[in-house]
């Protein structure tokens, strides 16, 4: 029998009874109250943010826009390999500061130097801003890294959770093909794989368990601008070779888009790709930003993260 765990389920009722009572007032989503509603919920439920040696906010140059970065380096004196996160939120919402307690946490647990990416969102900067800031911090990297001395591994991995996890799905695909740009590892976290909505666990958790479908149909239509077809923006339905990095990927049960994660396992094993795949039985979608009502499963995404990267 399917069931929500026990830690989450009355912080979920009450939740759900809030957000009916904002509806029923007249409430209106915008991306205002998207970016504030992940920011206080992380901010509420993430409160431990460890020290880490080095932290410095930098820009990456690229020929469309400089991103800004916020990079973590957990051991200055040391020459460490670079963990890129891209961080979730709908392609809305969330943000280098959201996602810090969260960045300081992969850094001290995988002793890589983390680069958070703080890339375009939507509806001011639709499809493909991200995806492009995306692959030019993955491309350029290496230069801010070299202007400011910092000791590194020339060794790279990506990382993300939700949008972010269909930033690393769709750049590790770009990346296939592109002599000039070598992924060690991927690494997604309940990512967001198939924009044409079609899978089971769409409409099996399709509401009640905080990402319902009705947001995630809101997100695709500020973040697809143009008449994009959802079938070829898609993760899941772009090209599968050998050449995309060993994967890591969670998925949660009582998650809209836990099935396109685990067809994406499927896919990625069928070209002979390496995948570990980890599912959480009785989590919901970001169950990483509550951390403080799951912090035995946070830890475990963080150590299975830490071994996976860290495997010879």
């Amino acid at each position: 029998m399917r069931q929500v765990s026990p830690k989450l389920q009355p912080w979920l009722d009450a939740f759900n009874k809030q957000i009916q009572q904002l509806i029923d007032s007249g409430f209106k989503s915008t991306p205002t109250n998207a970016r504030e509603g992940l920011a206080n919920l992380t901010k509420a439920l993430v409160t431990a943010a460890p020290d880490i040696a080095w932290i410095q906010d930098d820009l990456v140059t690229g020929t469309e826009f400089d991103v800004p970065v916020r990079i973590y380096h957990p051991d200055p004196e040391s020459s460490l390999p670079v963990l890129i996160y891209y961080h979730g939120g709908g392609h809305m919402a969330g943000s280098i500061t959201v996602y810090d307690p969260i960045c300081r946490k992969l850094a001290n647990a995988t002793q890589h130097i983390v680069v958070s990416v703080d890339y375009r969102l939507a509806p001011e900067c639709p499809y493909p801003s991200g995806v492009n800031d995306a692959y030019t911090v993955l491309q350029n990297i290496w230069t801010t890294l070299n202007n400011r001395n910092i000791p590194y591994q020339k060794t790279i991995s990506i990382a993300g959770d939700s949008g972010g996890g269909a930033l690393v799905a769709t750049v590790s695909q770009r990346a296939q093909n592109d002599k000039t740009v070598n992924i060690n590892k991927q690494v997604m976290i309940y990512p967001s794989l198939d924009y044409t909505m079609n899978s089971a666990s769409i409409e099996q958790n399709a509401k009640g368990y905080l990402l319902e479908k009705s947001k995630i149909e809101w997100y695709f239509e500020n973040y697809f601008q143009h008449g994009e077809d959802p079938l070829l923006t898609s993760p899941l339905y772009c090209e599968f070779t050998d050449n995309l990095p060993k994967t890591l990927l969670f998925t949660a049960e009582f998650c809209p888009l836990r099935d396109e994660g685990i067809a994406y396992c499927d896919k990625a094993k069928q070209a002979g790709v390496s995948v570990q795949h980890v599912h959480f039985s009785d989590m919901i979608h970001a169950f990483l930003n509550m951390e403080d009502l799951v912090k035995e499963e946070c830890d475990s995404v963080y150590q299975t993260i830490a071994n996976f990267l860290n495997q010879h």
